[in-house]
């Protein structure tokens, strides 16, 4: 009687998975777009809100860093590594309990955890405090990136994956842009455009500006915290957890939501048996851990590898731009208020870059992206390395250089939790994003002392060439567009 009943439940699970994979368009609310959007907000918040406030923080609370002798930089990585560290033991421990308990209700933990640490690191009067803080902070960070993207790949379109993990993301760009421009408002002196913002506020009477940054941090984690508690659980994890009637109840809305607009196409036997064997693979009373799910299997060990390589080489580029490049720029001679300029100016090529992903994102393989992507993240590089006095130029290839390495994020996003059965989704995807943060933190480490030593041009390539180099061995990994997760993945 077991054995049928077991049958049975599997056989009901499966047919609730066929009829999500068949569902055409995006089939939940909008405003739940909005509802993660506004947690990714905050999250790209804090990652780029240090870009451009450290020189001020460093000032303030290290005597001997300075703006002038562009000593920031010299403690810019131990701030970026500890923070990435947090990233790291977060995801890898909380992560995981994601597959265990449930996408919604680790979302509003990991929320919680990073608007904390975004609050503490406002009240920190030392370096050693803000350095824990950051740590804190990166606790939350790393798990909600995995999460969110589990989420959101588990109930958008199968045809559609790439884009809804764009639009997220597209809340990302507006984190980052608005936490590198409050940065330029609040956290540097009024200089005469374009080399900075006249009405900056910024000086001997204001000097705490890159503290309200990250209360402002903290007040839109809470906002994020309290929206999540809209959300459903994903259907898939549901379905896996043997919780069938929950996940009907929400495909059944889905569907009902969807046919409001789109013809429901007929389920095939096909659609049937790639679910059936998908739920047949994951035991649906999970007798294993994640990650004995991940390291136990030939196939999802071989992705797991070249993943985390392409992540580690990957984030030494983005972390070098996203968290570093106003300090990089003052080592190379720039005047801070300028190169808090340029990295501002890039934040329009990351919006504008994330609006084409989600418009053209699902026309290629996800790994075709990632050269194009690393080749604009170069050509923009150098356009800033040979501008010389021609200002326009620097903004532009900041535009290019923001365009280019974020278009990689939302493509590698999507590729990487595509990789990864239900059962194991988060875990997969934080073993290999959360452990390749550490190329980002070891990157600035490396780079930093170098700069000094070499020219502009020899900088940027320096910076881009590792990015160039993730995405040739990104090639190497299974193709992905268009198909079930189940398929994929079994």
């Amino acid at each position: 009687m077991l054995d049928e009943s077991n049958t049975t439940s599997k056989e009901t699970g499966a047919e609730v998975v066929a009829r999500l994979n068949r569902i055409p368009i995006w089939s939940l609310s909008w405003l739940f777009i909005g509802v993660i959007g506004v947690g990714f907000l905050f999250t790209f918040f804090d990652i780029f809100d240090i870009n451009v406030s450290f020189i001020e923080t460093c000032t303030e609370i290290v005597r001997s860093c300075t703006p002038a002798t562009a000593s920031s930089i010299d403690y810019l990585g131990l701030a970026v590594t500890l923070n990435l560290v947090g990233y790291v033991i977060g995801t890898l421990l909380l992560s995981p309990l994601a597959d265990r308990f449930g996408r919604r209700d680790m979302l509003l933990v990991t929320m919680l955890i990073t608007g904390i640490g975004s609050a503490v690191t406002g009240f920190t009067n030392n370096l050693v405090a803000f350095d824990i803080a950051r740590l804190i902070t990166g606790l939350g960070i790393g798990a909600d990136l995995a999460i969110v993207n589990t989420y959101i790949n588990e109930v958008a379109p199968s045809r559609q994956r790439a884009r809804f993990t764009s639009i997220i993301f597209l809340m990302s760009a507006l984190g980052a842009f608005f936490g590198i421009w409050l940065g330029l408002l609040l956290t540097t002196p009024s200089t005469k455009f374009p080399l900075g913002l006249p009405f900056a506020m910024a000086g001997p009477s204001f000097t705490d500006g890159w503290r309200v940054m990250y209360f402002i941090g903290a007040a839109l984690a809470l906002v994020g915290l309290s929206l999540r508690f809209q959300l459903p659980e994903s259907p898939r994890w549901l379905v896996g957890q043997g919780r069938v009637e929950e996940a009907e109840r929400i495909v059944s809305r889905m569907e009902k939501r969807a046919s409001r607009t789109a013809s429901l196409p007929e389920l095939t036997q096909n659609d049937r048996a790639i679910a059936r064997a998908s739920l047949e693979a994951s035991d649906i009373r999970h007798t294993f851990s994640s990650y004995t799910t991940i390291f136990s299997s030939a196939i999802y060990r071989r992705r797991t590898i070249l993943l985390l390589v392409v992540w580690l080489l990957a984030y030494v580029t983005v972390y070098a731009v996203a968290s570093g490049l106003t300090s990089f720029l003052v080592t190379l001679k720039f005047a801070p208020p300028e190169a808090g300029m340029i990295a501002a100016i890039g934040t329009f090529g990351f919006i504008a870059c994330v609006v084409f992903a989600a418009i053209f994102g699902d026309r290629l393989e996800r790994k075709v992206w990632m050269p194009i992507s690393a080749v604009l993240t170069l050509v923009g590089a150098l356009f800033i390395a040979l501008a010389g006095d021609h200002v326009g130029l620097s903004f532009l290839g900041s535009a290019i250089l923001f365009a280019g390495f974020n278009l990689w994020v939302p493509m590698a996003y999507t590729w990487t939790t595509e990789n990864f059965p239900t059962r194991a989704r988060t875990t997969g995807f934080a073993i290999v994003d959360g452990i390749g943060h550490l190329g980002g933190g070891l990157g600035i480490l490396i780079i930093a002392p170098i700069l000094p030593h070499v020219n502009k041009v020899e900088a940027v390539v320096l910076i881009s060439g590792f990015l160039i180099v993730a995405s040739i061995i990104a090639q190497f990994g299974v193709k992905t567009k268009g198909m079930a997760l189940e398929e994929i993945a079994p």
